[in-house]
């Protein structure tokens, strides 16, 4: 059983990680993929893998919620994993709110003005 200390350790190790996930997942795509996709991508993969929950009632701990979701349904069935779905059907929403205005305002693929070189061949 996790005491006190090991829970905080045990949770930063996770969080860690699944932000240097993310953020390596963010880098690897920059060359190939236009900002606000990746923008998309890594909400999406923060409000997966962040997201926290109660594993069962009455316990006092949190933890990441798509691992609970995902072990409530295969041990027990999808009506005990709904009390982990419900932050993630929430947050998932927030990330994809959060993107299309990403995508329409910052990440907005901007197009690069014409030379007058090829506007002459152009014409």
């Amino acid at each position: 059983m996790l005491n006190e200390q090991s829970y905080h350790i045990a949770m930063a190790a996770y969080l860690g990680a699944a932000v240097l996930a993310l953020v390596l997942f963010a880098f690897w795509l920059r060359k190939s993929w236009r900002p606000a996709w990746i923008g998309l991508v890594v909400l999406l993969g923060a409000a997966l893998l962040l997201t926290p929950a109660f594993p069962e009632a009455g316990v006092e701990t949190l933890a990441p919620a798509l691992i609970v979701a995902v072990f409530q349904w295969l041990t027990v069935d999808i009506s005990a994993a709904e009390h982990a779905l419900r932050p993630l059907a929430v947050m998932v929403g927030a990330a994809l709110v959060l993107a299309l205005l990403l995508g329409l305002t910052v990440l907005r693929h901007r197009r690069v003005p014409a030379t007058r070189d090829e506007d002459a061949e152009a014409a």
